[in-house]
């Protein structure tokens, strides 16, 4: 009588996680930042530091991409490209985007009122 054997779960091309972050620790925000001209420095120079945690993993089961402790985590982005992972305090994130957001509503109230003092007719809505 034949046994069944077990059969590893097979991962659909389509559900495929090629950047997908495993073991983040709480309390950061992780990007993959990619490592042409000086984006590295320009992202540690905004409080981001590079991963070097063994434990985070990028993306599905990779055969021969074992790093040594203290190694940065990195991944082949494609035309030659390594992206390098990058972490950065939650509350300093939060503190960028809501910088960011200030800019944009103040552009956009600048628009407004440009628009709306050199309009003789009409109105303008932004949603």
């Amino acid at each position: 009588m034949a046994t069944k054997a077990t059969r590893t779960q097979r991962t659909s091309l389509a559900n495929r996680s090629v950047l997908g972050i495993k073991g983040k620790e709480p309390g950061y925000v992780y990007r993959i930042v990619n490592d042409t001209g000086d984006r590295i420095a320009s992202f540690q120079e905004q409080g981001y530091e590079i991963v070097t945690d063994s434990s985070i993993t990028i993306g599905d089961r990779r055969v021969g991409r074992a790093s040594a402790d203290g190694s940065p985590v990195q991944v082949a982005v494609g035309g030659g490209v390594d992206g390098f992972l990058m972490r950065i305090k939650e509350e300093f994130y939060k503190e960028d985007q809501a910088y960011k957001e200030q800019k944009l509503l103040e552009l956009e109230q600048s628009m407004r009122k440009e628009a709306n003092d050199i309009a003789d007719y009409g109105s303008l809505k932004i949603k």
